[in-house]
């Protein structure tokens, strides 16, 4: 009988579907009453009951989404702090960075011809700049657009709110507030003209416009010099602003949401990024004064050396727009006889030496080459190199080079002190707690060989930390929320783990003062993969709310044989606890453990302690007291779904012993089945069995 009494049951929902036959009625009868049977008028209302809950959790997911609940006119709007919303501010912030790095582009499109020595732009690379510049500029619309929406989300959430006001549903009104509160954290900047306005103006094609119509303009007029002046002023009249629209956009996302892109890492790409983008505008702006002074220097030559003509008519290609090398145009006259003279050629562009180009020696390189990477990569290498270095800077006398100068070497003190700062916080945020760690693992390997514990105490020790580590990266909640005043403790407490708590079945019928109470006092438990959390006949010390994770329960019979069962997510073990606190008279003792209980992997679960149980069930005895509640407790307690399991079997196996004796006609006893000795023994053995499967402990309040 023990080798038959060996069960494997599985703990799940569908142990209710388990077969009963009349002779084990009574046995069983508190499964049968646990299964969920109402009558028609309580079908309808849960019926209705699950319709709206269905109805909010989809208006939730909706919500999540970012599709937004609100009817007629406010289709198009957004509900602020969405999903959708925080990934597009992300992306927006890339694109953000884009833009920036588009715009000092604009400014290589200016050069200088090396046969020729006339100015010209590349209309090559103007043309492929301004299509970067207006896919950006899609970018910043798709933004204003997504703004004015978030903004009308917010204003119908709030209008929402009002209409809804004097419902009495608690999760309607919970929804009102979270509508408020949503209303309330969209950013004034999202609703204020000034802020509509600054993104309204990071869209105007101002570089285009000069870059295609004035600079040709310009050129074709002769006016070589100011046409570099004009575009310098262009551009830093709207760089300036476009960095100011970043930097705010960037300081809201983070006051928003507490993080951007929620790693460490990303914020030392950011850093590098700026300091990247910043080295770049730098260098172009670099390159262009470069080649402004090249240009000084061709018209100071052409006036001294040059045809009768030059004064007159400066330095400037016949056509301002070339669409390759400018070199391939032809050319007579004066402007030939201008291509042909060596000493403008050598003074100005063959070296700086000949000529004062003193921060601008470099750009000699680069302003009659036909390479536009080259173009490119050198002017940012001269500005990583200048902000880094905060001198090493020749000058000359005029004004805007020694203000260039002096603005360059501040602006990089300033930039390599904020790198070097955040990306030293950034990485001590990362490294600290490693560091921790690794002194508390030191710590723990010096103490368990001064003690001289066991190999596999000592590995267990160290699974244990590894796992510990793994789930909470070091922080400590517990202590963070222990240190928060007590009401603020316990809201917090109550918002983290009401979610968790209801998915025990055991809480579905609580009221919310007592999942208040347990909130407040469950603590979160780790236990790593093969731990033993309570032996069979240990002192029961808490009750365990299985979170994630499963465990095996095992339970020796008295005949030798073993009962085991698995507990996953929503499964509770302790429930000893439960008839440790109603019994009267009261015990202090505690309860011994029915089972014992091994983690069959790393599982985490809410813990509550056998004082909190005491707490809980003597200040809330109505709610422990309500048939559903006991009724619950019945049907996912590990200890009665055993004995059950046990019972209905034997039951099972009487009844298809009886069903055989009495189908086999040629073996009939002529006595009654009732007083048959066989059958008598057979009785005997069957209860016998069935006392041998301990029952769970019941007394009259449980």
């Amino acid at each position: 009988m023990s080798g038959e009494l060996s069960l494997s049951v599985r703990s799940s929902p569908s142990f209710a579907a388990s077969p009963s036959v009349a002779d084990a009625r009574d046995e069983v009868d508190h499964h049968a009453e646990s299964t969920p049977l109402r009558r028609e008028d309580e079908s309808s209302r849960g019926a209705s009951s699950v319709g709206v809950k269905l109805r909010r959790r989809w208006q939730r997911r909706r919500q999540q989404l970012g599709l937004g609940k609100w009817r007629v006119g406010d289709t198009w709007a957004l509900e602020p702090g969405t999903r959708w919303v925080r990934e597009w501010n992300r992306v927006y912030l890339l694109a953000c960075a884009a833009g920036l790095m588009v715009d000092p582009l604009f400014l290589y499109a200016v050069s200088l011809s090396g046969p020729l020595m006339c100015v010209f732009l590349d209309g090559w690379l103007a043309a492929a700049v301004t299509v970067l510049r207006c896919m950006v500029d899609a970018m910043h619309a798709w933004n204003l657009v997504t703004q004015l929406r978030v903004a009308r989300g917010a204003t119908a959430a709030a209008a929402a709110a009002r209409r809804r006001r004097g419902i009495a549903d608690e999760e309607q009104a919970a929804a009102d507030q979270a509508d408020a509160d949503a209303a309330r954290s969209v950013p004034a900047y999202a609703r204020s003209k000034k802020g509509m306005a600054l993104d309204f103006f990071v869209i105007l094609p101002v570089m285009q416009v000069v870059v295609w119509v004035a600079m040709p303009a310009m050129i074709r007029a002769g006016s070589t010099t100011a046409v570099m002046t004009v575009l310098l002023v262009t551009f830093l009249l709207e760089y300036l602003p476009k960095i100011y629209h970043s930097v705010s956009f960037l300081r809201r996302t983070q006051n928003q949401s507490g993080h951007i892109f929620g790693t460490i890492w990303w914020g030392i790409v950011l850093n590098l990024m700026a300091y990247f983008v910043a080295a770049h505008a730098v260098g172009a702006c670099w390159y262009l004064l470069g080649v402004q002074r090249a240009t000084k220097c061709l018209k100071e030559q052409c006036v001294l050396s040059g045809p009768p003509g030059c004064a007159s008519g400066p330095v400037a290609c016949a056509a301002p727009l070339y669409y390759g090398a400018a070199s391939s145009v032809s050319v007579g006259g004066d402007r030939l006889a201008w291509a042909n003279d060596t000493i403008a050629r050598s003074v100005c562009l063959h070296s700086g030496d000949r000529y004062q180009y003193g921060a601008y020696k470099w750009t000699v390189m680069l302003v009659a080459n036909p390479s536009r990477l080259e173009k490119m990569l050198l002017p940012i290498f001269w500005g990583l190199m200048t902000l880094s270095t905060f001198g090493n800077l020749e000058s000359t006398t005029e004004w805007v080079e020694i203000v260039f100068n002096i603005l360059t070497i501040t602006g990089g003190l300033i930039l390599v002190t904020m790198l070097i700062g955040n990306i030293k916080v950034f990485l001590n945020a990362t490294t600290s707690k490693k560091q921790a760690m690794q002194t508390r693992l030191r710590s723990l390997e010096w103490w368990m060989k001064r003690k001289n514990l066991p190999m596999g105490f000592r590995q267990r020790v160290r699974q244990f930390e590894r796992q510990r580590w793994a789930a909470t990266r070091g922080v400590d909640e517990s202590q963070i929320v222990r240190d928060l005043p007590e009401a603020l403790r316990r809201d917090i407490k109550y918002h983290l783990c009401l979610d968790l708590v209801r998915q025990v079945p055991l809480f579905l019928h609580m009221d919310e003062l007592v999942l208040e109470n347990m909130c407040d006092r469950v603590k979160a438990l780790i236990y790593p993969k093969g731990e033993t959390i309570v032996r069979e006949g240990d002192p029961v010390q808490r009750m365990l709310f299985i979170v994630r994770g499963h465990l095996q329960c095992s339970q020796e019979l008295r005949n030798g044989a073993t009962s085991r069962c698995t507990l996953g997510p929503g499964n509770f073990t302790g429930d000893e606890l439960l008839s440790w606190c109603l019994r009267r008279p009261f015990t202090e003792r505690l309860p011994a453990s029915s089972s014992t209980l091994v983690t069959m992997e790393s599982t985490e679960v809410f813990g509550l302690e056998a004082a909190d149980v005491k707490y809980v069930t003597q200040h809330f005895r109505y709610t422990f007291t309500n048939e559903k509640v006991r009724r619950s407790a019945r049907y996912y307690s590990p200890g009665w779904r055993t004995w059950a399991a046990v019972a209905v079997q034997l039951a099972w196996r009487r009844y298809r012993h009886r069903k055989t004796l009495t189908s086999l006609s040629f073996i009939r006893p002529r006595r009654p089945l009732s007083r048959c000795s066989s059958l008598g023994e057979e009785k005997l053995r069957l209860y016998t069995a069935i006392l041998s499967s301990p029952k769970p402990n019941q007394d009259e309040d449980f």
